[in-house]
């Protein structure tokens, strides 16, 4: 390729673009400059693939100019903008559509597969720098970015663009999180360097007694990976052994791969003990993506876990970056789902036409969800997490308590739409209840809420029959049919059943029942506001020093709780001493977090939390939003009580949106972050409320 093209192009995309300016207001020019660069330094695709991407921008949306370009460019370049332009047609709402559409989108651009990575590149800038965008569309990029792009890049061996793609998710999609791990990161990076210190010290003598030249690397793990490891194996962060690994990059001649690297693994299981269980021999038997590399985990002296891996510059090189070749979609491991889409993809740019406009779907009446494992469901437009449970199995319907969209717990009622991510929570004392058929739409929830419905109905009828029998023998009165109906109209149910229904379920006392059918007032009632009013008024006399130890050697130093983030018993804490001598205590997810522990590591005080008594109570905050008016206040405050909570302040307004929309904002006192969760999932199960945020007051 003549440099003179690409400065050609350049210059074309200049022009075209002059004026023009980026959401933070630098020249807009600055987008298809920093793409170029991603797609030649990172993919490392030639200056045919870089011209197109400047001309791309240059051209799309201007017909006019496109006719012209094709008079002085090369078919195969002007093939990739043509690909290209095709996408900037698609408004974002249209991303959003249903997985046929995907295929005929990616058809439309992929004859030419050097035009996915030019996506893939633009997508990865466009991450990068998120922050400019506004909220509204920084969501369904996120979706976008999870559901097309990430997949994409892992299928085609970019391993190093899709870490930082998911990584870059997990910072805009889960922020508290992103910045719990990352802040932990963060204060454990000198330990990681003392320990790759200490490992690598015996070892360098033998190494270059055996005339193996290396360099060594360091290989952290990804925030969003160590996170994912975390749920995957319910651990917390200290948990994760293989945070990081020590990587020996090889310089040896391509005869002399597979005799250096297992040379190198002989001599650091003669020094450390290895844990056989975990080698992984990928250099005899490369994985079909190419990926070749020596892994084990070795145990120091001092009883530590080190993750280790062996390879070579040139393994090394397609480790990180992949290989072109897979542009054909060759050796994708067939799963379901998400790889059965690429399958088809692969069959669509192998057979041009296959996906023509008569077999596409046009309609929007179907939505498209992914499970964690990547399986695809189809669901009708509208559903919902428990549709979506009884898609999956039907006890798993029965079961669902809620579910993890794109990562965040939402409750049985949250409408999906396409490319959410869903993992169903279940709870084995869930049960199925009426309100459950105003929920869900789909036919099969719906089929199966009314059988099981049914089949409790009748169980719990019968059980409460059986209990009002036994004891109406007592009171020496016979039941009939006439006695039922006249105690189902007494106590406002609408049929015997139901009543009997309610004996079950113990909500009609069987004191009252007998009060009305022998006419005796009822004079068993309990002064149970006292009670109430006497628990309430118990208080903790116990300091704070009896729930949180500063250091094992100062127990009485004084502390207080930060106010810019709040913490609470059972939270991820550390102290930062401050100037007056005294520890602020601050959650490791606090948004100050990052700069204390990076400026003032000198000032950082390790702490732990005691086991704090039952009256202890701790002062947080809560928004809540939802689907209203003010008058949800009562609502709010009522389950928030139930819950357990003291509410020590509380305010709502009303903002008009598509639809009246309320954000209630409240003190409360709770004994920790488990209670806090508590009061968290009750207000979730409100049917109006939208959201719950834990805010610092």
């Amino acid at each position: 390729m003549e440099k003179n093209l690409v400065e050609k192009s350049i210059a074309i995309a200049r022009k075209a673009l002059e004026g023009m300016e980026r959401e933070n207001h630098h020249p807009f020019f600055e987008h298809p400059e920093n793409v170029a660069r991603i797609v030649s330094e990172e993919i490392g695709l030639r200056d045919d693939a870089v011209c197109a991407v400047y001309l791309h921008e240059a051209s799309r949306g201007n017909a006019d100019l496109q006719e012209r370009l094709r008079k002085e460019f090369p078919a195969d370049i002007m093939n990739m903008v043509e690909g290209l332009n095709s996408i900037s047609r698609i408004t974002p709402k249209e991303t959003r559509l249903q997985a046929e559409n995907y295929r005929k989108m990616i058809v439309s651009y992929s004859k030419d597969p050097r035009v996915t990575l030019i996506k893939i590149a633009d997508r990865l800038e466009i991450m990068r720098n998120l922050s400019i965008f506004p909220k509204s569309s920084i969501m369904r990029k996120l979706t976008e970015t999870q559901m097309l792009y990430i997949p994409l890049a892992h299928q085609l061996g970019l391993y190093k663009i899709k870490g930082e793609m998911e990584n870059l998710y997990f910072k805009y999609s889960d922020p508290e999180h992103y910045r719990a791990i990352s802040n932990k990161l963060l204060a454990t990076r000198k330990d990681r360097e003392a320990l790759v210190a200490e490992f690598i010290r015996p070892l360098e003598k033998k190494l270059k007694d055996a005339g193996i030249p290396y360099t060594l690397k360091v290989r952290t793990k990804t925030a969003w990976s160590i996170w994912q490891k975390m749920q995957r194996q319910d651990v917390p962060f200290e948990g994760i052994h293989d945070v990081f690994a020590i990587r020996f990059i090889l310089d040896v001649p391509l005869d002399k791969e597979k005799e250096a690297c297992w040379k190198v693994y002989s001599l650091v299981t003669q020094e450390y003990k290895p844990d056989v269980s975990r080698l992984r021999d990928w250099i005899s038997n490369p994985k079909e993506n190419g990926y070749e590399s020596l892994q084990t985990t070795v145990e120091n002296r001092d009883g530590a876990k080190v993750e280790v891996q062996i390879r070579t510059e040139r393994m090394d090189q397609i480790a990180e970056n992949g290989h072109a070749s897979h542009w054909s979609y060759k050796g994708i491991k067939s799963v379901k789902g998400l790889d059965d889409w690429l399958s088809d993809v692969k069959k669509a740019l192998e057979t041009p036409g296959l996906l023509s406009d008569s077999t596409a779907r046009t309609d929007l009446n179907e939505i498209f969800v992914f499970t964690p494992n990547g399986d695809l469901k189809q669901l009708p437009k509208g559903a919902c997490v428990l549709d979506f449970a009884f898609a999956i199995h039907s006890n798993l319907g029965m079961s669902c308590s809620g579910a993890k969209v794109n990562g965040k717990v939402k409750s049985i009622r949250e409408e999906l739409h396409t490319g959410d991510v869903v993992e169903i929570m279940s709870r084995k004392d869930q049960k199925p209840s009426r309100d459950w058929l105003n929920i869900v739409i789909s036919s099969k929830a719906r089929s199966h809420i009314k059988s099981r419905l049914k089949e409790e109905e009748g169980k719990m009828s019968r059980i409460g029959r059986e209990t009002l029998e036994r004891r109406m023998k007592n009171w020496k009165i016979e039941l009939t049919d006439e006695v039922l109906s006249n105690l189902a109209k007494h106590f406002k149910m609408k049929s015997i059943g139901d009543f009997l229904i309610a004996i079950n379920e113990e909500e009609i006392n069987l004191q009252d029942v007998k009060d009305f059918l022998t006419g005796t007032p009822d004079q068993a009632k309990e002064d149970k506001e006292e009670k109430q009013a006497t628990k309430l008024l118990e208080k903790s006399t116990k300091s704070r020093s009896d729930y949180l130890v500063i250091s094992d050697k100062l127990d009485n130093i004084s502390f207080k709780m930060a106010k810019c983030c709040n913490p609470i018993f059972g939270d991820d804490v550390f102290g930062f001493v401050t100037a007056s001598g005294g520890v602020s205590i601050h959650r490791i997810s606090c948004p100050n977090a990052a700069r204390l522990i990076s400026q003032y590591p000198y000032r950082i005080q390790k702490v732990r939390w005691r086991q704090v008594s039952t009256s202890s109570q701790f002062q947080t905050g809560l928004k809540v939003i939802g689907i209203g008016d003010a008058s949800m206040s009562n609502a709010i405050m009522e389950c928030a009580a139930k819950a357990g909570a003291s509410i020590r302040a509380f305010r709502i307004s009303e903002r008009q949106k598509a639809k009246l929309e309320f954000v209630a904002e409240m003190e409360i006192s709770v004994g920790g972050n488990a209670h806090l969760d508590k009061v968290i999932s009750a207000l979730k199960k409100i049917r109006e409320v939208s959201n719950v945020i834990r805010t610092s007051r």
